[in-house]
């Protein structure tokens, strides 16, 4: 069931969303070069990956690069 919510998951920020972020920005680099089915099973594990990460850190997800973490703006 968690392989078919990522799935599904990474199909809608693919092909619904219409917010860009690194992750699809990727995600349509990799379908430019290898396919759309490719990329959405790859755009699947990297999302995976990143909430996997953000499970044991605890942090949130950022939509651009520029962004710096809640935590590093409130020491500023």
């Amino acid at each position: 069931m968690v392989r078919t919510a990522l799935y599904e998951a990474a199909n809608s920020m693919l092909t619904r969303s219409q917010r860009m972020s690194a992750l699809k920005a990727w995600a349509l680099d990799v379908a430019r070069r290898r396919g759309h089915k490719r990329a959405l099973v790859a755009l699947a594990r990297k999302l995976a990956v990143v909430m996997h990460r953000m499970w044991l850190d605890g942090t949130t997800f950022l939509w651009s690069r520029s962004r710096k973490p809640a935590a590093e703006q409130a020491a500023v």
